[in-house]
């Protein structure tokens, strides 16, 4: 585990300076979830969702959280995004009424930091809005788990989840 380098010598929050760092290519890749009823599903499947195309918007939710990422989380580096790309898969078992939506976030850049943060806050921002979109219908949605599944690039070198 590397030494935390957001203090300063007052112990207090800083945002790490990487202008000494060299720019390379960064990807990052995040994966969240929400666990639906069938209600939604048929929904989001038919298109009969009255506020619209649950995918596309929360699609566009996603691209507009990567890009936005450093204005809601304090520390992270305003970012030059290359690309961002949000992908929903459906994990369904009907016989055992089980409907969920699996959410995959993807950002790359070419920079001194990493887009970890972009890809996590993408896929977030696409699952909340697809609470937003559907919530009249059941409100017991559930979304996550949250997690970081790789990335590329930089000092600390590549992370696969395991």
């Amino acid at each position: 585990m590397s030494e935390l380098t957001h203090f300063n010598e007052q112990g207090r929050a800083k945002m790490v300076d990487v202008s000494g760092k060299n720019d390379t290519v960064r990807t990052a890749r995040a994966k969240t979830a929400v666990l639906l009823n069938e209600a939604i599903y048929q929904q989001i499947k038919d298109g009969t969702n009255k506020k619209g195309d649950v995918f596309a918007v929360a699609q566009v939710a996603g691209i507009m959280a990567a890009k936005n990422t450093a204005q809601i989380i304090p520390m992270c580096h305003p970012l030059a995004l290359s690309g961002v790309d949000i992908q929903f898969e459906w994990n369904v078992d009907e016989k055992n009424a089980h409907y969920e939506v699996m959410l995959y976030a993807t950002v790359k850049t070419k920079g001194p930091t990493g887009v970890e943060m972009e890809a996590l806050t993408a896929a977030s921002a696409a699952a909340l809005t697809i609470y937003d979109m559907c919530k009249a219908a059941g409100k017991e949605m559930v979304i996550g788990p949250t997690m970081l599944l790789e990335k590329t690039g930089g000092k600390s070198g590549d992370y696969e989840r395991a």
